[in-house]
């Protein structure tokens, strides 16, 4: 009978867990045997009882890694702390390949075959454990409501005796499912809602969402449109004219939510200071980016700055203020993947070497680095 270890998160500020009571439930019904680490759960709201009750074993880290077949967890454990597992046991979880590629030839070394489940490939039938889509959706949907917080006034346009409040504008940069996300809840809340992307392909959907949107036109042949779906690095041209579009557009802005990312690159540089400048006192900004570099000028991670009157935010690990929704979507994203691969006959999942998902998400196997976006 296989044997799939939850660890609990090391990682500072991490609140998820990769395991919830309900795919606990699915895995054993699969045929696994279930361990988690005690306390795995609490940051997201579950109990170690509510773990024992969904049938698993709620143990010390040692134990539960003891002939572990496949490890799961949010964010890539320590190498050091891998210890007492089967041979060639599974690490499944966000692995962050590109900045911690060391950590990746140590896995290599203690012999796992490490899984990256943010190297999912964009096709239809990985949609369903795709961690990026299900954290990232939260997480436009958290930036929207810290910024009204943080914002001095009310969002939507109200009409009192006393006089009319004007609606909040809010401007979303970068329109993947965060930058969606966003609008939609911005809308809900009641703001005047545009948004750019590089993407001309979002147009259509930020307008689908009520949302006006704003692009740089007459720069021929820019698409900006990369493999699987991600934006790719635009020319200098391109970069001119946003930026000029931009700063006649943010200096109205009482709102702007910045979502960019170029997987394996350090996060575009989307707001200058000088354009933060022209930005009305009291307006806030809500860096989504701020882990990979940030889009922001002055943006720091895990704080509010203060720049020309601008309140700047943002969190390096957005879900984890979510910790009890994320951790749930994480949770059957991880279920989705391995029970789509479950080989009845063999009692756990099977990787088949030619397959699509195999290729884009197994980092190491038999004591290598086996990955062509980490060999390349």
């Amino acid at each position: 009978m296989v044997k799939i270890a939850v660890l609990k998160e090391t990682a500072a500020g991490e609140t998820r867990v990769s395991a919830s009571p309900e795919t606990v439930k699915k895995y054993i019904g699969l045929g696994a045997t279930v361990a988690v680490e005690a306390g795995a759960g609490l940051s997201a709201s579950i109990s170690d009882a509510d773990y024992a009750a969904a049938g698993a074993l709620v143990e010390t880290a040692t134990a539960v890694l003891k002939n572990a077949d496949i490890i799961l967890s949010v964010q890539g454990p320590d190498p050091k702390a891998l210890k007492g597992m089967s041979a060639g046991a599974w690490l499944v979880a966000g692995l962050d390949p590109f900045g911690q590629r060391a950590r990746v030839d140590e896995y290599a070394k203690t012999g796992v075959e490490a899984l990256a489940m943010e190297f999912m490939p964009r096709i239809t039938r990985a949609q369903s454990m795709d961690i990026l889509s299900s954290q990232s959706n939260l997480s436009g949907y958290k930036a929207v409501i810290e910024a009204a917080s943080v914002y001095g006034r009310a969002f939507p346009m109200m009409m009192t005796a006393a006089g009319t409040v004007s609606a909040a504008k809010a401007f979303i940069m970068g329109v993947g499912v965060a930058g969606l996300q966003a609008i939609a809840t911005a809308r809900r809340l009641g703001a005047q809602v545009s948004a750019t992307d590089v993407r001309s392909a979002t147009k259509e959907q930020i307008e689908s969402l009520g949302a006006k949107a704003i692009f740089v036109e007459n720069v021929a042949g820019i698409e900006g449109e990369g493999a699987g779906g991600y934006a790719t690095e635009m020319s200098d041209e391109y970069k001119a004219a946003q930026a000029e579009l931009v700063s006649s557009h943010i200096a109205k802005q009482d709102i702007v939510i910045t979502t960019a990312l170029i997987p394996g690159r350090p996060a575009p540089r989307l707001i200058s200071d000088a354009q933060i400048a022209t930005m009305k006192p009291g307006s806030v900004i809500f860096d989504l980016a701020v882990a990979q570099g940030g889009n922001v000028e002055g943006s720091k991670a895990d704080e509010i700055v203060v720049k020309h009157g601008v309140r700047i935010i943002g969190y390096t690990n957005t879900p984890a203020h979510l910790a009890a929704d994320t951790s749930a979507l994480f949770s059957r994203n991880l279920f989705n993947f391995l029970s789509a691969f479950w080989d009845k006959e063999a009692g756990k999942p099977v990787l088949p070497d030619d397959d699509e998902i195999t290729a884009a998400i197994r980092l190491t196997k038999d004591g290598k680095v086996v990955n062509d976006r980490l060999l390349a």
